[in-house]
């Protein structure tokens, strides 16, 4: 098989509730990531429209949600002329009543919306801000198959095992544990849980995280195998350029029962007697 190679550059840095401040930090990087080859630039959640849920943040109703659209627009017009797809972090309005969605926008080279990802497992904060999505967004980027998730669906291994059955390669997960109030389990758990992800189910992920301090890990980027290869720094901003090479081979033992456990064979002695629950003929 022939290797396809996807540039993904990841970023972070510390946003504010100022969608127009965010936005011209956003578009510095687009313009640092196009002098880097970059095809696709990830950023974190809520990076544009600041997260709604953590302390501080407006209520939905007092968010200058025009703001927010223009704002959105120049990032918009910065991809289309750089030439970048951009996974960008924001918050979606819904027709009233509804609360609006903690979304990630996937803007196209030509710099328009191709798609939005709505965060489907808010946790009980998120809940008194937003509402829930309910559905996966996959998108082809130079031959590789991409997904967006966010934050607490990591908690979630059912949606992973389902977009591995919708064919998808590369995860782009956008988290926000900054600004907290000092150490917590979140340093345990979040990057040990992206490993574990990648390698049960062979993806290459970019999880990125705000800097505001105080940030529980740094911005990660993981390989099919389940290895952290590249990193950035807690509480500074910055961003790191890798390179997703489709077809390269990582170990992976439950390669051959992957296909067959996710249809419901959970034990090795059916996955070998049935020929139909392959890797090869479903993923």
């Amino acid at each position: 098989m022939p290797k396809t190679k996807l540039r993904i550059a990841t970023v972070q840095f510390a946003e504010s509730f100022d969608p127009w401040h965010n936005a011209r930090i956003i578009c510095r990087y687009l313009s640092a990531a196009r002098k880097r080859r970059a095809d696709i630039v990830h950023f974190h959640e809520g990076c544009l429209s600041g997260y709604l849920a953590r302390h501080g943040a407006p209520k939905p109703g007092k968010v200058d949600w025009t703001a927010v659209r223009q704002a959105t627009e120049a990032v918009c017009d910065q991809a289309r002329r750089l030439g970048l797809w951009v996974a960008l972090g924001s918050s979606h309005p819904l027709t009233t009543p509804h609360k609006p969605t903690n979304c990630l926008y996937l803007i196209g080279p030509d710099g328009t919306i191709r798609d939005r990802y709505d965060k489907r497992f808010c946790t009980q904060a998120d809940l008194k801000v937003y509402t829930p999505g309910d559905r996966f967004v996959t998108c082809k980027i130079k031959g590789a198959t991409c997904a967006l998730l966010i934050c607490f669906d990591l908690r979630f291994p059912e949606l992973y095992r389902r977009l591995k059955a919708l064919g998808a390669q590369v995860i782009l997960q956008s988290f926000h544990n900054g600004y907290m109030d000092g150490p917590g389990i979140h340093e345990h758990i979040i990057r040990q849980t992206v490993q574990a992800q990648a390698g049960i189910n062979a993806f290459w992920i970019s999880a990125n995280n705000s800097t505001g301090r105080y940030s529980r890990w740094p911005s990660v980027f993981v390989t099919p195998d389940g290895r952290i290869t590249a990193s950035l720094h807690r509480h500074v901003a910055g961003m790191m350029v890798n390179t997703v090479e489709v077809g390269k081979k990582f170990y992976d033992p439950s390669a051959t029962f992957r296909a067959a456990a996710i249809r419901g064979a959970l034990h090795t002695g059916r996955c070998v007697r049935d020929p139909r629950l392959t890797e090869k003929r479903f993923l």
